[in-house]
């Protein structure tokens, strides 16, 4: 009986030595890859400087030659959940943290604006805009402190961005292919959104001034979009023809949760809509149509 004993205690002694040498498997959820968080065709110095910067490891984005950073759109470099916090005039100031689909996380901090307010949260995709680069809280001069970490929380000390690893120590020029198109929701760029096709209108000259994309969805000939006011916290819809000549059925429509839906629809050359709506700490659902192809969204963007 001692020998059978013994020989499943070595076994088991085995089987977990092995257990530790053998390759372990990947964790469930592709590994998420990350994009500039500037807008299409942006280039801005990725500084991971040593000698204070805390914590050690993350960037600062910085004005490049001519091109000063500050008051430049902020969007999220991978898809995930965003959550909006404010420690006022102290450490991040106005920050933004995303957990990502393999539990991973990124931070941007020192925002001058944000697209939702402290506390609230809501679903982004790659290239969500989340806020404006500004010097809130510790911060010195205009820039955007931004941090990739791991699933429990440790510093990523070499970050990747486009493809592009920023080592501790290194300061490299980085172009942003973030929001360049594609048919995701990421296609979105508030510097020519809406305005393929000959129309001469974008989303935000819609909506409005203050108004910031925050998402959006392709129909044929055109995309619907879902922007976002900070100071006032209205939710506006506008959907946009990007192709083909004439009028035609379009719509937009904005549904509060618990509130009624309003829609527009009808003949039109450019857009239909835009459809305005207050609506904190609320859900919305969102949509539209051009002729026969049409986007309804669930309940989202809650905050």
């Amino acid at each position: 009986m001692r020998k059978i004993a013994l020989s499943s205690t070595t076994l088991a002694l085995s089987v977990g030595i092995a257990a530790v040498l053998l390759p372990q498997a990947a964790s469930a959820g592709a590994l998420v890859t990350h994009k500039s968080p500037f807008n299409c065709g942006k280039t801005f110095n990725a500084n991971n400087w040593t000698g204070g910067h805390n914590p050690s490891g993350s960037i600062d984005w910085q004005n490049y030659g001519s091109d000063a950073i500050n008051g430049e759109t902020v969007r999220a470099t991978a898809a995930g959940t965003a959550t909006f916090k404010d420690a006022g005039s102290t450490s991040y100031g106005k920050w933004v943290e995303i957990r990502h689909s393999d539990g991973t996380r990124t931070r941007y901090a020192h925002l001058s604006s944000m697209v939702r307010s402290a506390g609230g949260t809501m679903t982004v995709s790659q290239g969500t805009v989340i806020g404006t680069v500004g010097s809130t809280g510790g911060s010195q001069a205009p820039h955007l402190h931004y941090e990739q970490r791991t699933a429990s929380g440790a510093m990523d000390t070499s970050p990747t961005v486009e493809g592009v690893t920023v080592s501790l120590g290194a300061k490299k020029a980085v172009k942003s292919t973030n929001g360049c198109g594609g048919g995701s929701t990421a296609s979105t760029s508030t510097s020519s959104s809406g305005g393929g096709g000959g129309n001469p209108y974008t989303p935000e000259k819609v909506c409005g001034s203050g108004f910031k994309v925050i998402d959006s969805a392709a129909v044929s000939g055109g995309r619907v979009y879902l922007l976002y006011n900070s100071a006032n916290r209205n939710n506006c819809v506008a959907t946009m023809k990007t192709s083909g000549s004439g009028s035609a059925t379009m719509s937009a429509f904005l549904e509060p949760k618990g509130s009624s839906r309003t829609t527009d629809k009808g003949s039109y050359q450019y857009y239909a809509g835009p459809i305005k709506k207050a609506a904190p700490s609320q859900c919305v659902k969102w949509g539209g149509s051009i002729g026969g192809s049409a986007y309804t969204s669930p309940f989202e963007h809650c905050g």
